[in-house]
């Protein structure tokens, strides 16, 4: 069955799944494999939590209108521009040589503790923490380029489910 002929509910429930997925392997290798996420990591994570909350409201609700599945579409391309431009920006600060990345701060609790939401934003998008650092890889990509092409996945698969026309009431969950 292809899967572009699934209703708008099991298409938002699979980006559900996939971002769900993607959370508990980040998780995984922190807890298991000694990973620690760098402030960038974190926000990526609250990126693709974001995202998965919309699949999920997306799905329970299962609009029937063209318009309600375009504000889904419309919170999916949001969150996914902000997972993107986060990951891009992590991707870049890793492709930066070595001693000319921004430089690494103090650790993400104490900069929560110190500064008010907007400035720690500010702080963590210049690359605090050791965002440079490369330390895990898979075919030659580092963790934040994968994140980067998930959340455009994600994204795109959500926009098209938000945006794709549907016949009838026959393709429904």
């Amino acid at each position: 069955m292809n899967p572009f002929h699934w209703s708008f509910r099991a298409q938002f429930l699979l980006g559900f799944a996939g971002c769900a997925a993607t959370l508990a392997y980040v998780v995984y290798t922190q807890l298991y494999q000694g990973l620690d996420p760098c402030p960038l990591c974190i926000f990526q994570r609250i990126a693709y939590a974001a995202l998965a909350l919309v699949f999920l409201a997306g799905a329970l609700h299962a609009p029937r209108g063209a318009g309600g599945r375009r504000v889904y579409g419309l919170l999916v391309a949001l969150a996914t521009l902000v997972g993107a431009g986060i990951a891009g920006r992590h991707v870049w600060v890793q492709m930066q040589p070595a001693g000319a990345a921004p430089s690494c701060g103090p650790p993400l609790s104490f900069l929560q503790e110190t500064m008010g939401p907007m400035e720690l934003v500010r702080k963590v998008l210049t690359g605090t923490g050791d965002c440079g650092t490369v330390d895990w890889t898979l075919f030659g990509l580092s963790m934040p380029a994968w994140s980067l092409a998930w959340v455009v996945v994600l994204g795109s698969w959500g926009i098209l489910a938000a945006l794709r026309r549907r016949k009838g009431r026959g393709h429904r969950l």
